[in-house]
């Protein structure tokens, strides 16, 4: 199976600057697009993921000083251990994060982050170990300063570690509860009546239904006339129905296939 391809952003889109998003084709051409992380929301990831490792290394380091007062004989291994993990977080703590997490780390699951590859795919075991190592070179000459030069001068925010490990940042969206549909004025029975008792849109009409009755509010009458005229005309001949509003037929026509009943009067 082919990798999917990155979309480049078209000349039309230079006004869309500042919208920050990415289009991507699946092998099966089917599009979506992504919202990329940029480098003031990472950055902020990243603090929150240093407070995470720091409070680790306090605890532990806690441990082991209350372990060398009940036995004095290890006190000595305390330096070391420090050590230790101190280069585990560092090396390691953002590897098996991105690993066992699906691509994300404590700071960027708070924040809404995942780290996926170009073609928006997960995020491999190799890919990150690659981008996480070349965090040492993103951080030269202090303070991270190459990585945030490559991710401002860079369309995709990637650091060098991305652009090694071919992969980027996106903001994943949290999921919302919609409001259901709601015709005004309701549905009365003589309206329903008219129509099928069993009516069975297929999946893809009734999400274009819903989209249509989302947006009619915020439409202009003309246009939502225009968008409702393209399927209504459709269905009305289909189901031999005669209308006189063409948004009001298509919401009675959701109503009935979602299983809607007429308002009480």
């Amino acid at each position: 199976m082919a990798a999917p391809r990155v979309l480049r952003p078209r000349a039309t889109q230079v006004l869309r600057a500042l919208d920050t998003t990415v289009e991507i084709e699946t092998p099966e051409h089917v599009l979506f697009s992504c919202s990329l992380a940029g480098p003031a929301r990472r950055a902020l990831a990243y603090l929150i993921d240093l407070f995470v490792r720091a409070a680790i290394l306090i605890a532990i380091g806690i441990a082991l000083s209350l372990a060398s007062l009940a036995q004095p004989e290890i006190s000595g291994w305390k330096l070391g251990a420090l050590l230790l993990l101190m280069f585990a977080l560092e090396w390691g703590y953002f590897v098996a994060c991105e690993s066992f997490m699906n691509g994300r780390s404590v700071g960027k699951r708070a924040l809404g982050l995942r780290v996926v590859t170009q073609g928006g795919l997960p995020v491999s075991f190799g890919a990150s170990v690659l981008r996480n190592l070349l965090r040492a070179a993103d951080f030269l000459p202090t303070g991270y300063a190459v990585g945030l030069l490559t991710m401002t001068l860079d369309p995709r925010f990637r650091r060098l570690g991305d652009w090694a490990a071919d992969t980027m940042v996106i903001i994943e969206e949290r999921p919302r509860l919609r409001e259901p549909i709601r015709l005004h004025p309701p549905p009365t029975a003589a309206e329903l009546d008219q129509l099928p008792t069993r009516l069975d849109l297929p999946g893809p009409v009734l999400e274009a239904l819903e989209l249509f009755l989302r947006r009619a509010p915020e439409l202009q009458t003309l246009r939502e006339d225009e968008l409702a005229s393209m399927l209504a005309t459709i269905y009305g001949q289909r189901l031999n129905l005669r209308y006189q509003n063409a948004s009001r037929f298509l919401g009675l026509l959701y109503v009935r296939a979602v299983g809607g009943k007429p308002s009480v009067r």
